[in-house]
Order: C-alpha cells, then sequence, then structure tokens
C-alpha cells in the first residue's frame, strides 16, 4: 500500500516538475521574443553594416570635393561615414554606435533658418550681421531657441534694427536646397553652394571630446570633424541658442 502511494507521490512530483518546466520554457520564449523586438526596432540592420568611407574619398565625388575643401583651410581632423538609408529612423543611441561617436550629444544638424521679417532690401546673406538666412548647427539632443538668435542678433546690430526685424523660421526645403547644394539630412556647413552665416550652439563648443557629427553633403553621409579646427575655418557665431 505504502509502495503503491509512493509511486503515485512520485508520478505526481514528476508531472509537477514537468509542468513548471514548461511554464519556464515558455516564459524563456516570450522574453527572447521580446528582446528580439526591441533589437529590431532599435538596433540597426546588422545585415547591411554602414562602410566606413576614408577621408581621402577617392571613389566618392562629394567626399572627394569636401575633403579637398576641409585640407585647404587647414582642417586635418575629420572623417566621413556611411550609414544605412533608414539611419533616421534609429534611436539616438544606435546612431551614436554606428557612427563611433562619444555620445548621442555628440550627433549634431546643420538648420537653414530664413529672417522672415528682414527688410525689404536685405534678400540674401552678404551682411553676415544681418543675413536673410542663417544656418544653424545644434545638437540632436538640444531644443532650438529661436528667441535666443532674435535677442543675439539685435544686439549684433547694437540695436539699430528694431527687434521686431528678426524672426527666425525653418526655410522651406526647395529654399534649403537652392542655397546650400544639399538635400534634406544632408545639409552642412561645408561647401554650400551660398556663404551663409553659421551660428553654432555653444553647448557643442564644450562637448568632451571636442569632435561632433553632422551632415555630410548626402542623405546617408555623414562627417565628424574636430570642433576647433571647424570653428577656425567656419568662423560661425558662438552663441546659447538651445
Amino acid at each position: 500500500m505504502r509502495s503503491k502511494m509512493g509511486s503515485e507521490s512520485e508520478a505526481m512530483a514528476e508531472q509537477n516538475s514537468m509542468e513548471a518546466l514548461a511554464k519556464l520554457e515558455h516564459r524563456q520564449t516570450l522574453i527572447l521574443h521580446r528582446i528580439s523586438n526591441l533589437e529590431l526596432k532599435y538596433l540597426p540592420n546588422l545585415d547591411s553594416p554602414p562602410s566606413s568611407v576614408p577621408s581621402d574619398g577617392a571613389d566618392d565625388d562629394t567626399v572627394a570635393r569636401l575633403s579637398a575643401i576641409l585640407r585647404t583651410n587647414a582642417v586635418n581632423d575629420f572623417s566621413f561615414k556611411r550609414v544605412p538609408s533608414d539611419y533616421y529612423d534609429w534611436a539616438l543611441e544606435a546612431r551614436r554606435d554606428v557612427l563611433d561617436a562619444a555620445s548621442i550629444d555628440h550627433l549634431c544638424k546643420s538648420i537653414v533658418l530664413v529672417n522672415t521679417q528682414a527688410p525689404s532690401h536685405v534678400v540674401d546673406c552678404s551682411d553676415r550681421n544681418n543675413s536673410k538666412y542663417y544656418i544653424v548647427v545644434v545638437q540632436y539632443t538640444a531644443k532650438f531657441n529661436a528667441e535666443a538668435v532674435k535677442s543675439f542678433l539685435y544686439s549684433l546690430n547694437d540695436g539699430k534694427i528694431a527687434k521686431k526685424k528678426f524672426n527666425l523660421r525653418l526655410a522651406p526645403e526647395e529654399t534649403s536646397v537652392k542655397l546650400t547644394g544639399y538635400e534634406h539630412n544632408g545639409v552642412t556647413c561645408i561647401g554650400m553652394k551660398t556663404d551663409i552665416p553659421v551660428i553654432l550652439d555653444e553647448a557643442i563648443v564644450k562637448l568632451n571630446p571636442d569632435y561632433f557629427w553632422l551632415g555630410g553633403g548626402e542623405i546617408d553621409l555623414k562627417l565628424g570633424i574636430r570642433t576647433s579646427e571647424f570653428i577656425n575655418f567656419v568662423k560661425p557665431f558662438i552663441i546659447k541658442c538651445s
């Protein structure tokens, strides 16, 4: 009798153990499925990794042209990298990793602005202190402050131009392309068709290390550059605008 009861207890224990194991395997499957979904959502496609383009860019017209401009102007610490077409669908952390940037704060963008309230005689970029257009370089992690730029330009002109005559807004894409020669997400301050005055957010100047990334002239091309060399060449206005 005891032997029979013992066998039944062992069988029940074995069944409970099998059920527990099945539940554990089910949980593991769910966890792995969630991890897979997160990888697909936030990480680049490992089957098509971006290629790193040497800074001499011998086989690339854009890289070769911009590299020549940079070297001619004493900029030597820079690099170009190609990224996949879905780069802008990635989280900033994934973009940082593929560019080997120091942090997500080192990822920057160039925005073309138009002064919609400029006096009628201000139609181009001939006067950098009172230009119709400006190009602002800010971090992706920062929020651009147009009012800060407005106040800066008002002070830059010693208050001789009414503050209401400065109203910086994002330029239409077709205007940006016409002025810079670069498409959306490919805009860079180097080699533009028009010599647009550049405004650099001071937060970028304070980055450590002093090497940041921005558009490289094509949508899938990014340019990394030493901040000090960028400043010496471009000679931007440096203000707090984020």
